[in-house]
């Protein structure tokens, strides 16, 4: 029997992948790395962050099949290196994948035995305390992902792949939540999951 296979979702600012690190650490899951051709920036390391590869390889490698699903985003190219993943489910491990609702979708038509996981921040003015905080964004960007949010959140809960939601209102008891999830033995017939709610 193979691995199980976690995508887990959220929007900007929602903490989906201090969460996903968290866990992983915790219990030993394979954390997916994406492969992009963004410049590598400072204190992010190879194989670690992402793999960092010229856009003609990347390109090459999308042409080949070689990725579950593959985006362009901001001028620069992202997707998710479909053997690597492979790999670790054959060898029976859990594989977390932290990736965009759009992305995911993708993904769930590629292996429908994978279990969707949403996270989501306690409310909007949660989510926009968190996108200032960062001091990443202007506001207009700020108000690009806000709207972006709410498109996520929506599709998400359309698709019917998403069995399980996390709020991420206090780290510690979310990613406990996280962490009982990947340790739950939830089916892997190719079922979504049962449904269920975790309001941490």
């Amino acid at each position: 029997m193979g691995g199980r296979f976690l995508v887990v979702s959220g929007p900007s600012g929602s903490g989906k992948s201090t969460l996903c690190r968290r866990a992983a650490a915790r219990t030993g899951a394979h954390l997916s790395v994406s492969a992009t051709t963004r410049p590598k920036s400072p204190g992010e390391v190879e194989g670690r962050d992402y793999y960092f590869m010229s856009e003609p390889e990347f390109l090459a490698q999308e042409q080949a099949g070689e990725f579950l699903e593959s985006a362009r985003v901001f001028d620069h190219y992202y997707g998710t290196p479909r053997r690597r993943v492979q790999e670790q489910l054959d060898r029976g491990r859990t594989v977390i994948l932290e990736i965009d609702v759009q992305g995911a979708l993708q993904v769930f038509g590629a292996f429908p035995q994978a279990e969707g996981i949403l996270i989501l921040p306690p409310d909007r003015a949660e989510l926009i305390r968190r996108l200032r905080t960062r001091r990443r964004d202007s506001e207009q960007t700020i108000e690009k992902r806000l709207a972006k949010a709410e498109w996520e959140i929506e599709q998400a809960k359309n698709s019917g792949r998403y069995g399980h939601t996390i709020c991420n209102d206090n780290l510690e008891e979310a990613t406990a939540a996280l962490v009982a999830l990947i340790e739950s033995q939830t089916p892997r017939d190719g079922a979504p999951g049962t449904q269920g709610e975790s309001n941490r």
